[in-house]
């Protein structure tokens, strides 16, 4: 099977759509949530239970499995699918967040506070400057051991056709919303060249691995919360015939729906779209209702880790007093494994005694939650009860911050 994308139904008057992606390793039903698997499995979950709760698709991350185990080795097990036995389609991204991660020492965050901090030169207080950008590619020690790597389009493109997954993203430069409108220009114009560099060293893969599965290539949009750089963006990429596009790069939370409206705008409306890095519930309304298929994001994971669950009422911890003698469900209108199996009470203890289980139970329940979420919308979005649901679930779940 090749890759392939068909739109379904639409909303009316806005970019918002359900649709299908045919992948050599399966279908992903659009809008779709795709939980991270950084390493090559989501943290504390078998991937068998990931299909179990409904995920479509698994996302893995080029820059650490190019470190561990290298992408030499998932190639000889197979591809990632098969290294990790998962038997669905794939997405790796290229490795440009890390240009952020690693240079400026910042996490995907919405809400970063820029006042009075606009530079072009920015690092987060008390971290280290790991990685260097040029022109020409990256730079980086790795956080492993410290030994120095290079980056380039080329290198990521050659890294992400070894680990074999159905979706690849082009190289890219990831800004923070702290950078100069100067240098957002100036590396709107230095992501747009590596894409140019990733198309023609991915056709150039894709001929010679002719024997593998035809691996879907995505352009990065990015432009920060300037439209006529998002616009710019988003036009120099349609130019280069990608399959599919991201929407990456820092995001203001509050013009996230609008700032995903401007770049769909400019894509062509056969090509997949997928909103890098995020996963909150308000931000999956606003990304869907203004034109975002899919979508990754590791929080479900990460808080989950940390004793945090999403229910209905919005996200709770597990570690309050409360959870003590609480022996129900995490939310009773769940119907994942966790809830279905295990009460507060227990899982309270599990995080009080620091056993492992806790992490995988809860992980089960927020990814389920998120996974179900999406697909409750995509249901809404077809059979046109979209506004009811958004305006029902987020009155709930935002109720305590009114």
């Amino acid at each position: 099977m090749s890759f392939t994308f068909t739109v379904g139904d639409r909303l009316d008057g806005r970019h918002g759509r359900t649709g299908t992606i045919s992948t050599p390793h399966g279908e992903i039903r659009t809008p779709a949530f795709v939980p991270v698997g950084t390493k090559a499995t989501v943290k504390a979950v078998l991937p068998e239970t990931m299909r179990e709760i409904g995920s479509q698709a698994l996302l893995a991350n080029a820059y650490h499995l190019y470190l561990q185990p290298g992408s030499d080795i998932v190639d000889e097990a197979g591809g990632l699918g098969a290294f990790m036995n998962w038997d669905g389609p794939t997405f790796t991204d290229s490795g440009g967040f890390q240009v952020l991660s690693l240079g400026a020492g910042f996490r995907k965050v919405l809400a970063m506070d820029t006042a009075g901090r606009a530079a072009d030169d920015v690092i987060a207080e008390g971290k280290e400057r790991l990685a260097h950008i040029d022109d020409d590619g990256v730079t980086f020690k790795s956080h492993l051991d410290g030994s120095k790597h290079r980056f380039t389009p080329e290198t990521s493109m050659q890294i992400q056709h070894r680990l074999g997954a159905d979706i690849i993203f082009a190289f890219d430069e990831c800004t923070t919303l702290m950078n100069t409108r100067d240098y957002q220009e100036r590396s709107v114009e230095r992501t747009q060249a590596w894409a140019v560099r990733c198309v023609a060293e991915h056709r150039r893969l894709t001929e010679e691995r002719a024997d593998k599965p035809y691996q879907a290539l995505f352009g990065v949009v990015q432009g920060a919360q300037f439209e006529d750089l998002r616009r710019q963006s988003a036009r120099g990429l349609v130019e280069l015939g990608f399959d599919g596009y991201g929407i990456g790069g820092a995001l203001e939370k509050d013009q996230l729906g609008t700032i995903v409206s401007w770049v769909c705008d400019e894509l062509p409306e056969d090509r997949p779209r997928h909103l890098l890095g995020i996963g909150e519930p308000d931000d999956l309304f606003a990304g869907i209702e203004n034109g975002a298929d899919t979508f990754d994001c590791v929080s479900p994971s990460r808080v989950a880790r940390t004793s945090r669950v999403y229910t209905v009422d919005g996200q709770r911890n597990l570690l309050v007093a409360a959870s003590k003698r609480r022996f129900e469900p995490i939310d009773d209108a769940c119907d994942c494994y966790t809830c279905g199996h295990y009460t507060v009470a227990y899982l309270h203890h599990l995080f009080k005694a620091k056993e492992y289980l806790a992490a995988t139970l809860v992980t089960i329940h927020n990814e389920r939650f998120i996974v179900r979420l999406v697909d409750r919308i995509r249901d809404a979005v077809g059979d046109g009860s979209y506004d009811a649901l958004k305006s029902e679930f987020l009155g709930r779940y935002y109720a305590s911050r009114s």
